[in-house]
């Protein structure tokens, strides 16, 4: 198995908002690029976020979020973001983010999230539900 074979990928341009005055992106705008390919992988796995809510009544609000930048991107660069799921706890779940220049292999940043569950009327810490991952183990790291 291709080493990307299990990562979701989402392409998107940085933007005018994204960079500072020397037109290179800004830190924090690296946070859009990881949510809408979080928000796309959830989706391309049958559960939208609205789903994921409603129907298995969890929360995932994030505990914990770390990035390191390699290199500098650009205004109008096209980013490739590949997320994948690193870990899945008992109740909680890693996502790893990469970003590279589209067709470039050298990451431009990486980072993750730990994502907790938590039940929707409570915020008490629940088991990650069996449904979520079961429909994220396409695009969870193999062990080892």
């Amino acid at each position: 198995m291709d080493q990307r074979d299990y990562k979701y990928r989402i392409e998107d341009r940085v933007r005018w908002g994204d960079v500072d005055a020397a037109r290179i992106i800004f830190y924090g705008a690296y946070i859009r690029f990881f949510e809408i390919a979080e928000t796309e992988l959830f989706r391309a796995v049958g559960l939208p976020y609205g789903d994921v809510f409603d129907e298995l009544d969890v929360w995932l609000p994030r505990a914990h979020l770390e990035c390191d930048f390699r290199r500098a991107a650009q205004l109008d660069d096209l980013l490739e973001v590949s997320v994948y799921v690193g870990r899945v706890g008992t109740k909680s779940l890693r996502l790893n983010f990469e970003v590279r220049r589209k067709g470039v292999e050298e990451i431009v940043a990486e980072a993750h999230f730990v994502l907790v569950a938590v039940r929707r009327g409570t915020f008490e810490s629940v088991p990650v539900p069996e449904e979520l991952k079961r429909r994220l183990a396409p695009y969870t790291q193999p062990a080892g």
